[in-house]
């Protein structure tokens, strides 16, 4: 159960969280929805290739990524989306799109939107489409030492 391997790694690190059951849902703002809390604070997790490696990118469900500002933050000649063929094999104790995002669990890098480091609380899916992980902000951030950058449009961008 995928829920299981991150309940543990919290515990372990003595971080308190809430665990949030709710009806299935298909994309972050219909998780959101479901757990109702604001786009802005639930984290959606988005793979992408950057320069070939798979890498994991974090946003507001609020947000959309904005490619080229990725790729001048990150230094890439190129970054692309990741097809669910492409990375559903690294989660495999995960419901396709649904993996949480801790890159680190899956040694994998993380790159954090900046917008999404104004919130204190945040939520994501924990590995499945009907449970979602509710903590702090900071607690996230000191966990994954993500790279924090700028590249994201709002909902009111686009």
């Amino acid at each position: 159960m995928p829920i299981q391997k991150l309940k543990k790694f919290l515990d372990e690190e003595n971080i308190s969280y809430e665990s949030l059951s709710h009806t299935h849902t298909e994309t972050a703002r219909q998780t959101a929805h479901a757990v109702k809390m604001d786009n802005k604070e639930i984290a959606k997790t988005v793979m992408v290739k950057v320069d070939g490696k798979m890498t994991m990118v974090v946003l507001p469900a609020s947000h959309k990524i904005h490619f080229n500002m990725l790729e001048r933050e990150l230094s890439a000649k190129n970054i692309e989306l990741a097809t669910e063929e492409e990375f559903k094999e690294l989660f495999p104790e995960c419901d396709v799109g649904a993996m949480p995002p801790f890159g680190n669990l899956y040694n994998l890098d993380v790159v954090v939107a900046d917008s999404l480091t104004k919130d204190e609380m945040i939520a994501f899916n924990a590995g499945t489409h009907e449970e979602a992980i509710r903590m702090s902000y900071n607690d996230f951030e000191r966990l994954i030492k993500p790279r924090i950058a700028k590249f994201t449009l709002s909902s009111f961008d686009y």
